[in-house]
């Protein structure tokens, strides 16, 4: 299976290659981002981790802009037809240091 890369992942969006699991449905709705806003995201984002075990599919996290111009997380995978929208997020501080791309170390 081909390693997900950003590359891959805009081609599926720009194709609507995507895959929104019941989970990521209820998220969104809880957290007030709307599809449009991780299609946004995914289109000028970066991945800033990547999680090649997970299961079923590889996956990662993007870091990308939402339609209002705000920081958003998406974790997705893919089996190398569709893109899985896992769940997506607004960064805090508690977690992510200023740039919003690296984890605060946990002592």
């Amino acid at each position: 299976m081909e390693r997900i890369n950003i590359d891959m992942i805009r081609r599926m969006v720009k194709h609507e290659k995507i895959r929104w699991t019941n989970h990521v449905i209820v998220r969104l709705f809880q957290r007030n981002i709307t599809q449009e806003d991780i299609k946004n995201a995914l289109l000028n984002g970066e991945i800033i981790e990547e999680y090649e075990n997970d299961y079923p599919f590889p996956s990662c996290l993007v870091y990308g802009i939402n339609l209002k111009d705000e920081i958003l997380h998406i974790v997705c995978g893919s089996d190398g037809e569709e893109l899985w929208i896992i769940t997506a997020y607004y960064p805090d501080n508690i977690k992510w240091k200023d740039d919003k791309k690296t984890r605060k170390e946990t002592i």
